[in-house]
C-alpha cells in the first residue's frame, strides 16, 4: 500500500492540494508567472470565465480586463502592488470568453522562494455581479427614499440619535421650523418646545414613551426659529436593531395651525348656531307663555276694574281691589319683559337723543342706587340719533344700573358712558355701519365664563331666591334686537362687568318717517256703537264685553273668525275688535276678509305681539296692547270711530 501511495502523485500532499483547488467552483484560483502569464487553471476559473485550461494556459492574465483598463495599465499596476506591498485587493469589471462582463473581487498574492526570490503570483477572483446588483438596487432604493423624504415640504421628517439630538433634516423641517441643516443638526430636539413644556420635562417624556412603547403621538405648541409658535401634530417612532436596542428615533411633525383654527371657527359657528336655536326656541316658548299670561291678566284686570266701579264705596274693600290690581299690573310688566325678550312686544319707536334721555334719568338713577353707590357719566354733548322705544330704553338702562349696583354689595362706582362707534364690514357680530354704544361699567364681583354664557337666558339670575326674575337682561337684549342692535357683556370674575347696548344711528330722513302717536282722546268717546268682539279665550271675551257694555256699546261676541263674519253678514256693525293669535283664522286674516267685504269697517287688533304679517293691508291696523284697561279700550275706540 505504501508503495502504491508513493507511485500515485495525486495522493501525496501536493496532489491533495491540487485536488482541493480544482474542486472549488465558486472562486477562480490560478497561478501567474512573474510576468503575469497564466500557469494553472482551476474548475471555478473555467466555470465563470469560460476558458478551458488548454485555451488559457500560457496567456497573459490581462486578457480578462476591459480595453480601457488595459490601456490604463491596471493589470500591471495590480502585479506591481502585489510585488511591492505583499498583496493587491480590488474590485472591477472583468471579461468572460464570450465578451460579457462580470463584477469581480480580485486578490493577488506574490509567491516567493525562501530566499525571497519572486517565482509568481497566486490570483483569486470571485464573481460578485449578483451581489453588486443587489447592493445597487438597495442603494438606488435608499437614494429614492432619501430624495422622497427630502422633497416632502408639508411634513418635517428627521432623525434623532438615542439622546434626542437631531441627526438628519429634510426640506419640510426647514420650511416649517425655519432652521437650515447646518444650524440644527447636532442640537437637541427640545429646541422646538416652548419654555413651559421644557420646564415640565415634556421632551424627555416623549422619548421615554417612544422608547418604552415604540411610539409617541401628541399635539401641542412648538416654536420656530423666529420665536413664533405653531400647533403641531407629532409622531415619534423608536428605531431598533436586531437585538431590540434603540438606535435612534424617527420624528414626523406637521403644522396643523390652520386646521386647528378652522376647526375652532367651525366649533364656534356650531356653538353660535346652537345658542341661536336655543334662544329662538326659548323665545318661542316665552312668547307663547307671555301671550297666555296676557289673556289671564286681561281677565283679572278687566274684572277688577268693573268690580271696582260697581262695588259699594267701602274703603276696606277698595284697598283689597287696588292691591289685586297692582299685583296684576306687576304681572303685566313681567309679561312685557318676556315679550321683549321674545321680540314680540310692540315697541313705540321714536327718534331719541341718548344724551338728553340719560340726563333726564339721572335723578331717578341716583335715587335707585342708595347711599353706598355713586354713579358717574361720560357723555358727549350730543350724540347721533337712534330709533327705539324711549320708555323701554329707560327701563333697560335702569335695569343695567340696578344690576351693577347689586354686583357691588359693599358699594362702589358705576360709570355710565356713551359714544359713537363705527363697525367695519366683517369685523364683528353687528352689520357694518355707525352705532351709538351705551355702556354701564361696574367694579363689582364680575362673572365667570359659565355665568356669562347663561346671563341673558330667561329666568337665570344670580341674585338669590325672591330677589330677581331673571328677565332683566333678556328684556334688554330683546329691546336691542328689535331696534336693530345688540347687547354685549364683558366680564371677568373679580374684575367687574361692562354691559353695552349698541343701537344703529339713523339719518334725519329715517327719523322723520316714524309716525307720531296720535293724541289721546279719552273725552267725547263715541257711545252706542254696535261692536263685534272676537277672542278665542272665553275669559278675555267676557271681560272685553263687560268693559264695552259699561261704556254704553252693544256687543256681539264671537270666539272665532268665521263666527264673526257670520254675525256681520246678518246685521249692521260699526266696529270690530279682534284678537290676533287665534286658531284656524288669525286676527290679521280675519281683517283681510273684512276689508274685502266691508272696506270702510273700522278694525282694532288687540294683541301683545309686535310681529304681524308684512305686505298686507292689515300690517298697519290700529292695535290695542294686551292687557288693556277700560280707559285704553275707550281711547282706541275714539281713535277709529270718531
Amino acid at each position: 500500500m505504501e508503495a502504491l501511495n508513493r507511485q500515485d502523485p495525486s495522493l501525496n500532499d501536493e496532489g491533495r492540494f491540487r485536488l482541493l483547488v480544482d474542486a472549488i467552483t465558486d472562486y477562480a484560483i490560478y497561478m501567474l508567472s512573474p510576468e503575469g502569464i497564466i500557469t494553472s487553471w482551476n474548475t471555478g476559473a473555467q466555470r465563470f470565465k469560460g476558458y478551458t485550461p488548454s485555451e488559457i494556459l500560457g496567456e497573459h492574465f490581462s486578457r480578462f480586463y476591459s480595453e480601457e483598463d488595459r490601456a490604463a495599465g491596471i493589470p500591471e499596476r495590480a502585479l506591481a502592488t502585489a510585488r511591492e506591498q505583499g498583496r493587491f485587493e480590488g474590485e472591477g469589471w472583468r471579461q468572460r470568453k464570450d465578451g460579457s462582463r462580470f463584477w469581480a473581487h480580485v486578490i493577488v498574492d506574490p509567491i516567493r522562494r525562501p530566499t525571497g526570490e519572486l517565482i509568481g503570483f497566486a490570483k483569486i477572483t470571485r464573481d460578485l455581479t449578483e451581489r453588486r446588483a443587489a447592493e445597487n438596487a438597495i442603494r438606488q432604493s435608499e437614494e429614492q427614499f432619501r430624495r422622497l423624504v427630502q422633497g416632502v415640504s408639508d411634513y418635517a421628517i428627521y432623525m434623532l440619535d438615542p439622546d434626542g439630538n437631531v441627526s438628519s433634516w429634510n426640506f419640510g423641517a426647514e420650511r416649517i421650523k425655519g432652521y437650515r441643516p447646518d444650524e440644527i443638526i447636532g442640537r437637541h430636539f427640545s429646541t422646538f418646545y416652548t419654555p413651559e413644556d421644557r420646564a415640565a420635562g415634556m421632551p424627555q417624556t416623549a422619548l421615554s414613551i417612544a422608547r418604552a412603547e415604540g411610539r409617541f403621538e401628541r399635539e401641542g405648541w412648538r416654536v420656530r426659529k423666529d420665536g413664533t409658535r405653531f400647533w403641531a401634530s407629532i409622531v415619534i417612532d423608536a428605531i431598533l436593531d436586531d437585538d431590540g436596542q434603540v438606535l435612534g428615533f424617527a420624528k414626523i411633525t406637521r403644522d396643523i395651525t390652520e386646521k386647528m383654527e378652522t376647526q375652532r371657527a367651525l366649533e364656534q359657528a356650531r356653538e353660535e348656531l346652537f345658542q341661536s336655536q336655543k334662544m329662538e326656541a326659548i323665545g318661542q316658548l316665552t312668547g307663547g307663555i307671555a301671550h297666555d299670561f296676557n289673556n289671564l291678566l286681561m281677565a283679572v284686570l278687566g274684572s277688577l276694574e268693573i268690580l271696582k266701579k260697581r262695588m259699594p264705596q267701602d274703603r276696606s274693600l277698595t284697598s283689597l281691589v287696588d292691591n289685586a290690581m297692582q299685583g296684576a299690573q306687576r304681572g303685566a310688566a313681567l309679561t312685557q319683559r318676556m315679550l321683549a325678550f321674545s321680540r314680540r312686544q310692540e315697541l313705540h319707536m321714536e327718534p331719541i337723543d341718548v344724551s338728553g334721555l340719560v340726563r333726564g334719568m339721572m335723578d331717578m338713577l341716583s335715587r335707585s342706587l342708595g347711599p353706598l353707590t355713586r354713579i358717574e357719566t361720560s357723555f358727549p354733548i350730543r350724540l347721533p340719533t337712534i330709533l327705539t322705544d324711549p320708555n323701554q330704553l329707560e327701563m333697560a338702562i335702569l335695569n343695567l344700573v340696578v344690576n351693577a349696583r347689586d354686583a357691588m354689595p359693599s358699594g362702589g362706582r358705576i360709570l355710565l358712558r356713551a359714544a359713537e362707534e363705527s363697525v367695519p364690514p366683517g369685523k364683528g357680530p353687528l352689520p357694518s355701519g355707525r352705532y351709538v354704544r351705551i355702556a354701564v361699567i361696574d367694579d363689582g364681583e364680575g362673572m365667570d365664563a359659565k355665568t356669562m354664557e347663561q346671563a341673558i337666558t330667561p329666568f337665570f339670575t344670580t341674585k338669590g331666591v325672591g330677589k330677581g326674575t331673571g328677565l332683566g337682561l333678556s328684556m334688554v337684549q330683546g329691546l336691542a334686537s328689535q331696534s336693530g342692535g345688540r347687547l354685549m357683556l364683558k366680564s371677568r370674575l373679580g374684575e367687574g362687568t361692562t354691559a353695552e347696548l349698541w343701537f344703529p344711528v339713523v339719518t334725519l330722513e329715517q327719523a322723520t318717517e316714524v309716525p307720531a302717536d296720535p293724541p289721546e282722546r279719552v273725552e267725547n268717546t263715541p257711545r252706542g256703537l254696535r261692536i263685534v268682539a272676537v277672542d278665542d279665550d272665553g275669559l278675555v271675551l267676557m271681560n272685553t264685553t263687560l268693559m264695552l257694555e259699561d261704556l254704553g256699546h252693544t256687543v256681539f261676541e264671537a270666539m272665532a273668525g268665521p263666527e264673526a263674519l257670520e254675525i256681520m253678514r246678518k246685521q249692521p256693525v260699526d266696529l270690530v275688535i279682534c284678537d290676533h293669535a287665534m286658531p284656524r283664522m288669525t286676527g290679521a286674516e280675519l281683517a283681510e276678509v273684512i276689508r274685502e267685504e266691508w272696506p270702510e269697517m273700522p278694525i282694532i287688533l288687540a294683541t301683545g305681539y309686535a310681529e304681524l304679517p308684512e305686505g298686507t293691508r292689515t300690517a298697519n291696523l290700529p292695535r290695542l296692547g294686551k292687557p288693556f284697561s277700560q280707559a285704553q279700550l275707550a281711547d282706541a275706540i275714539s281713535r277709529v270711530a270718531s
